[in-house]
């Protein structure tokens, strides 16, 4: 049991001490950014997935 107590005591003084948190604004300005990302990606994929769905029906009807 000691074993465990050290490591909780080694995790909290490292998240205390040794972690770098961001600052507030920096921490909106990623949330911005990771938010932008995922629209851009989103788009990119849904058309994708027109353009395949298009093609698709295409073939099926040349069949």
């Amino acid at each position: 049991m000691s074993k465990f107590s050290e490591a909780i005591e080694t995790t909290t003084d490292e998240l205390k001490n040794k972690v770098t948190w961001p600052t507030w604004q920096e921490l909106q300005s990623s949330t911005v950014l990771v938010m932008v990302a995922t629209l851009i990606l989103a788009v990119v994929i849904g058309i994708i997935d027109l353009v395949g769905s298009q093609l698709i029906n295409l073939l099926y009807q040349l069949a």
